[in-house]
Order: structure tokens, then C-alpha cells, then sequence
């Protein structure tokens, strides 16, 4: 997924709010864990289960997307809790999963995002695109982290960590967990698939860097450090994956399929033939004897986003943004999907990290 034009302002808003909450209250905090490996701090939301004694707010809530409430800096909920990685999709936002975070929240979860460097909105270059290493890393040092920081450390249960993965942030998922990637077949799929909008980002053209616009030249991907794009970066903390649309999907090494000990489950979104070659996971889900497959008939690639409000796509046309965000036409409605999602989703790490595998 990529987003054509920097709209980091749109997704990092978040604005008082109101309305009925759940019974189980969710806290949203924003937080900073140092990555050694970049030098720098990461941008991280926790959402979890809370007192909700905090400040209402609406986390994402901006000028395309409807935003998700919450308790601002609430009190954590007495008890140990599951903890979930999020991983975003390219050019996005943790922000954008807010929807699902909530939910995952409100079912007994901690749930932790960040914004990866390099394929966030306003900062997505595609140099830095294939580059999982980096995002594995990131969820990795989340885990260290938050099982180690005095704030959330009795909160955790640190025996049931999960991921949840969309698009880039799938491949990042599938990597952490014990797949990898091919670069050689990674070259052939492009070659194969230039239209595709991951190869199409590669062509060159535009990036961005620091909300702005950048001229970049064409990325060949004979050029990306191979070593270290097919590493292994399983991290053995990770007991369960959810993985929406996973990028790379396609061209994974079949020897690392011996090394998944834990339950994955893929889902695509889209009508039997039509879920774009680029994220489609079936028949590698069907090489994995601990995965599941889970497809959504009437949603695409852009479903998973967070429901847009009524003028969006004007909006949209009109700063010329070229992906359909929030074109709808011919699909259920996203509400509908999100339903769908967050059921799967839920039931998904309440067996595999509540309950046990």
C-alpha cells in the first residue's frame, strides 16, 4: 500500500472527543522506545484495557479517516494482559490501526504499534522499503522494552506475545515469526509484475522525507543488501502471527517454512481471484502445517484502512492523491468488513495467546 501524497498531519491527529465507550475502557499512550540499531527514538501508541479515568479522545480522527476513542494516559487496568505488535502497512501510520487496536483492547489485550522510519507517511522512501530487517528489529526492541519497562513490565504477560501485521507490515510479521524472503525471486516477481504498486514505487520518481515531496531514482532491487534482506529475524518471544495482506507473501524461501513452530493465520481481502499477486498467501499459507486462511469476499487491499467519513474521496481527488483510499464502489461496506476483521482477529489471539496453543 502507498499512499501518494504526505498526509502524516492527517493521520497523526488526535483530538478530544466523545461518546459511549465499551464497557471494558481502553487507555491510549504515546511513548518513546530507543532503537539502538537506528540511533533514535521510535514513535509508539499502547492501547490497553484501563480505569478510564483518562481524557477522552478520538486517536486518528482527521480530515479522511473517522477517528477510534479512547482514554488519554488512563490508568492501567489491574491484571496481567497478552501483549500485540502492530506493524503498519507502507506509507502509513500506527495511527491507521487504531480501529483494530481498540478492539483488541477492549477484548483484554495490550497492544503496542510504532511508526517504522523510512515507510511512514511523510517519511517512505524506496530505498528504505525493502528493508524488513529494520521493522523486525523495531517489533523486537517493543518487546524488550515494554517486558522490561517498571510502567508496563507486571502488566505483561511475557509468555504471550502476538503480531499483527498489514501489508509491508505483514511481510514484517511473517519475518519475526520464522519466514524469509527471497531477493532473487523478489527481482523476478517486479520483473514480472511492474504494474504492481510496490514495484511501481520502486520505479522511482517520488519519496518523502520529512512531509515533503522528494525526487528519488529507480531502486534496483540487485542492489539491496541480500545478506541481511534474507536473514533470519524470527524472534522466539512471538507465539502467534495475524498477517492482513502480507507483502512478500509470494517470494519466501520454502527451507524457512521448517522454521514456523507457532500459529499464523493469513488473511486477503478480496473476491476469489482477484486479491492482487503481490499480498496473495494462500498456497503459502497451505505450506505451513500451524497456518490458517482466511479470505474476505467484497473488501480489497484498502479495506483494512480505517473508515472513511462521507466527503473523503472528494477530498482526495481534489489534492490528487492517485490510490483508491476510499473508493468503495462495488465493495461491502468498510464498517461491514472491519466487523468482520475484528472478529477474526479477536477470536484469533484469544485461542492462540489467552488460551493456549
Amino acid at each position: 500500500m502507498r499512499f501518494q501524497l504526505p498526509i502524516a498531519a492527517l493521520f497523526m491527529a488526535c483530538t478530544a472527543g466523545s461518546g459511549a465507550f465499551s464497557a471494558e475502557q481502553v487507555g491510549v499512550r504515546d511513548i518513546n522506545v530507543f532503537s539502538p540499531q537506528r540511533n533514535s527514538n521510535l514513535e509508539v501508541t499502547v492501547w490497553y484495557p484501563s480505569a478510564g479515568d483518562g481524557e477522552k479522545t478520538l486517536v486518528s480522527d482527521n480530515r479522511i479517516f473517522e477517528g477510534s476513542q479512547a482514554f488519554k494516559d488512563a490508568t492501567i487496568k489491574t491484571g496481567q494482559f497478552p501483549l500485540v505488535l502492530l506493524s503498519h502497512g507502507s506509507g502509513s501510520r500506527v495511527e491507521g490501526m487504531a480501529w483494530i487496536a481498540v478492539k483488541l483492547a477492549e477484548a483484554g489485550f495490550i497492544v503496542a504499534g510504532t511508526n517504522h522510519p523510512g515507510t511512514t507517511s511523510g517519511y517512505s522512501t524506496p530505498q528504505d522499503t525493502p528493508k524488513i530487517w529494520e521493522r523486525t528489529q523495531d517489533l523486537s526492541n517493543l518487546v524488550t522494552s515494554l517486558t522490561t519497562d517498571n510502567a508496563w513490565v507486571s502488566s505483561i504477560s511475557q509468555s504471550s506475545v502476538g503480531v499483527l501485521g498489514f501489508s509491508l507490515g505483514g511481510a514484517a510479521a511473517m519475518e519475526i515469526s520464522g519466514l524469509r524472503a527471497d531477493l532473487d525471486s523478489f527481482v523476478r516477481y517486479c520483473e514480472d509484475y511492474s504494474d504492481m504498486m510496490d514495484c511501481r514505487w520502486f520505479a522511482g520518481g517520488r519519496g518523502y522525507v520529512n512531509d515533503e515531496a522528494v525526487s528519488v531514482p529507480k531502486l534496483d532491487l540487485r542492489t539491496v543488501d541480500k545478506g541481511r534482506f534474507e536473514q533470519s529475524n524470527r524472534d522466539p518471544r512471538i507465539k502467534a502471527a495475524v498477517l492482513v495482506d502480507p507483502a512478500l507473501a509470494t517470494v519466501i524461501q520454502p527451507d524457512s517454512i521448517k522454521d514456523v513452530t507457532i500459529p499464523l493465520t493469513f488473511i486477503n481481502l478480496g473476491d476469489e481471484g482477484k486479491v492482487p499477486v503481490a499480498v496473495k498467501a494462500d498456497e503459502l499459507s497451505h505450506q505451513i502445517s500451524s497456518a490458517n486462511y482466511v479470505r474476505l469476499g467484497g473488501a480489497d487491499h484498502f479495506s483494512f484502512l480505517p473508515v472513511c467519513k462521507k466527503d473523503a474521496n472528494a477530498f482526495l481527488e481534489s489534492i490528487g492523491e492517485l490510490d483508491p483510499i476510499c473508493s468503495d464502489t462495488g465493495l461491502r461496506d468498510r464498517a461491514e468488513i472491519h466487523q468482520e476483521l475484528i472478529k477474526t482477529i479477536v477470536n484469533t489471539f484469544t485461542r492462540t495467546l489467552k488460551n493456549g496453543h
